[in-house]
């Protein structure tokens, strides 16, 4: 089921939110949390029922790993056999294929791939759980029960596509007393949250979606105007922003509607003047993972600057890697990476430019990178590389009615505005800040709520399901 579906909007979350409300009423609480519970196991098994059990599984594992821990063995190794079973959990469904691929071409054989089915959100859940496993270790889980552990991970808002929780964050907020009824600003704040990430979701991203899927669809087959390159490279930027982001927004949204907030997971990171800010604005859940959990645990920047260099690397490549089963993800991450190294190496070199030169470069840098994210092989990335690079001419070219390839000047006009709009217009969490329940508020976000519903039946999966 997905945030920008009828079902969700006008079914499945309204029955959930006074479902939960109303069992909040009686005098024991726990009715609330088991019934947050069930309906996040239903929200997760509507795309694919026999997924349930997997992620039941999971938790049962990892829960027993963690009352092991607190009990009887606060041991490294305890922990590292329950980071494994993650791992490989995630290894298996993710990137068996890309194995036996690797396979396949070092060693000159031909075994068959498996063709397994991706369970939704599984790269998500299992973060969360290393996440608590090492947070159990180090003596920061207080309460350990079945069902509040289930509905830590089971979490609907988050569980599909993130943001990446961590318990001690969400353990209190499920237990608060406070929090167990109605709170009409928590409501009308994060209705407007929800309102402002649909629009976001199908007025921009799957407008962009077109444009984007249409033009890579004949990246390699055809010689690309520099004009309708850009347009094609900068279609998906922003795609994959306003997608990820909206997607974030109405998370936080329905989360908030429940009383319950959040980690914020992007905060304007087209505005990042390095590639070091990009990734304190980008994702910011996954950064911190991955600096808490791989970079500080690799030696971070304590065992001099060559190896902090390497520990970088090391992290970003396998950040990339996380993201897809392919050598287009793990060179995105290579190519981040060598972006972060550099900027700490201008940073030694006591080093600075305006940020009026700083936005747009790191802007550039980035969006170049998202080629090899976006494209299929490395073939395809290179050649719209080539493109963008004036290998065939400034002009644009039409590809006729048929492709509906974007032209690449009203659309190329429309992405680089999407650019400045993004540098001018506050983020939907500065905005968010600054509601106040009146009714001019009210207005706009009835207004962002009607449009989105109006546009659903153009609207695509969101991007991140994927990874």
């Amino acid at each position: 089921m997905l945030f920008h579906s009828l079902e969700f909007i006008f079914l499945f979350f309204p029955i959930v939110l006074i479902g939960y409300f109303v069992l909040n009423a009686r005098k024991n609480t726990s009715y609330g949390l088991l019934w947050l519970s069930l309906s996040s196991l239903f929200f997760y098994g509507w795309w694919n029922p026999t997924y349930v059990w997997l992620i039941l599984f999971s938790m049962a594992v990892n829960f027993c790993i963690g009352k092991h821990l607190v009990a009887r063995c606060r041991k490294a190794w305890c922990v590292g056999i329950g980071v494994a079973f993650n791992l490989l959990l995630l290894g298996y469904f993710k990137y068996m294929d890309f194995f036996i691929e690797n396979y396949n071409f070092v060693f000159r054989t031909e075994h068959a791939l498996w063709h397994l089915v991706l369970p939704l959100g599984i790269s998500f859940f299992s973060f969360t759980q290393i996440a608590y496993l090492v947070e159990t270790y180090k003596g920061k889980v207080s309460r350990q029960d079945a069902l509040s552990y289930m509905l830590f991970v089971s979490y609907f808002p988050h569980l599909l596509a993130g943001p990446i929780i961590h318990y001690e964050q969400m353990m209190p907020q499920f237990l608060d007393e406070k929090l167990k009824s109605v709170n009409w600003e928590n409501m009308s704040k994060g209705l407007f949250l929800f309102s402002v990430g649909l629009c976001k979701k199908v007025l921009i991203a799957d407008t962009l979606a077109e444009w984007a899927d249409t033009g890579y669809a004949v990246v390699g087959s055809v010689e690309l105007g520099m004009l309708t390159a850009w347009t094609i490279a900068l279609s998906y930027t922003f795609q994959l922003y306003f997608d990820f982001s909206g997607y974030t927004d109405m998370a936080l949204g329905v989360s908030r509607m429940l009383n319950i907030k959040l980690p914020i997971n992007f905060d304007s990171p087209y505005r990042a003047g390095s590639v070091i800010e990009f990734w304190r604005r980008w994702h910011i859940t996954l950064s911190s993972f991955l600096r808490d959990y791989l970079y500080i645990p690799l030696g971070g920047n304590r065992r001099g600057t060559w190896r902090k260099y390497g520990n970088i690397m090391a992290t970003m490549l396998l950040g990339g890697l996380w993201h897809g089963a392919g050598w287009t993800f793990v060179l995105w991450g290579g190519i981040h990476g060598a972006g972060i190294v550099v900027n700490h190496v201008f940073r030694a070199e006591k080093l600075s430019m305006s940020r009026w030169v700083s936005v747009p470069l790191t802007f550039l840098f980035v969006n170049f990178a998202w080629v090899f994210f976006r494209a299929q092989d490395m073939a395809q990335a290179f050649s719209l590389l080539k493109s963008m690079c004036w290998f065939h001419g400034v002009q644009a070219i039409s590809m006729g009615a048929d492709l509906a390839l974007p032209d690449g000047r009203r659309e190329f006009l429309a992405v680089v505005g999407l650019f400045f709009l993004c540098q001018i217009v506050p983020n939907s969490i500065k905005m968010s800040e600054a509601f106040k329940p009146k009714k001019a508020w009210a207005v706009a976000a009835g207004i962002l709520l009607l449009l989105g519903i109006c546009c659903l039946n153009k609207s695509t999966t969101f991007l991140y399901y994927q990874f």
